[in-house]
């Protein structure tokens, strides 16, 4: 397991990562609109180079947002290895919490997330709607064919 700062990816590395994965490297949810190629994060390498995960976050104040988290390959370690470095992070720079959202169709989120300690505070309602006006690609439906309507906001206290 090889956890590095982000900044060790070129950047034209990071926004192909992120346009495979999200379309661009751009991230819209009801905190704001986020350019993921540019924030601060942790990446995951496998013993030979290749980078099976990323994950971003930015710190404001006394707290710590997740703003993206992505692993190729599930069930590995990889996505919980990338929580706990920003976790990490998070307490030296005296987080009092770390907050993320999901989607409402990603229920394999839903219970990574939770099974860490991650608790719903917040459901956004419809909020994905608002986000499809700046960034229209956001599909209609996600996992399982649920369509994608709302966010939900998860918080961990530090």
């Amino acid at each position: 397991m090889n956890i590095q700062p982000i900044y060790k990816v070129s950047k034209v590395n990071l926004i192909k990562f992120f346009t495979s994965h999200w379309g661009s490297p751009e991230m819209v949810i009801s905190s704001g609109t986020y350019d993921c190629s540019t924030l601060d994060g942790f990446v995951f390498f496998d013993e030979t180079g290749n980078l099976l995960g990323v994950v971003t976050y930015i710190l404001k104040n006394k707290e710590c947002e997740i703003i993206s988290l992505d692993s190729l390959q599930e069930r590995r370690g990889i996505g919980a290895a990338l929580m706990n470095a920003v976790e990490e992070l998070a307490k030296q720079h005296k987080c009092t919490y770390i907050k993320l959202i999901t989607t409402n169709d990603n229920l394999v989120a839903l219970k990574f997330y939770q099974k860490r300690g991650y608790k719903l505070s917040r459901l956004l309602r419809n909020a994905v709607a608002e986000a499809r006006k700046i960034k229209p690609e956001i599909p209609l439906k996600g996992n399982d064919g649920i369509p994608i309507r709302d966010e939900l906001e998860l918080v961990k206290d530090l």
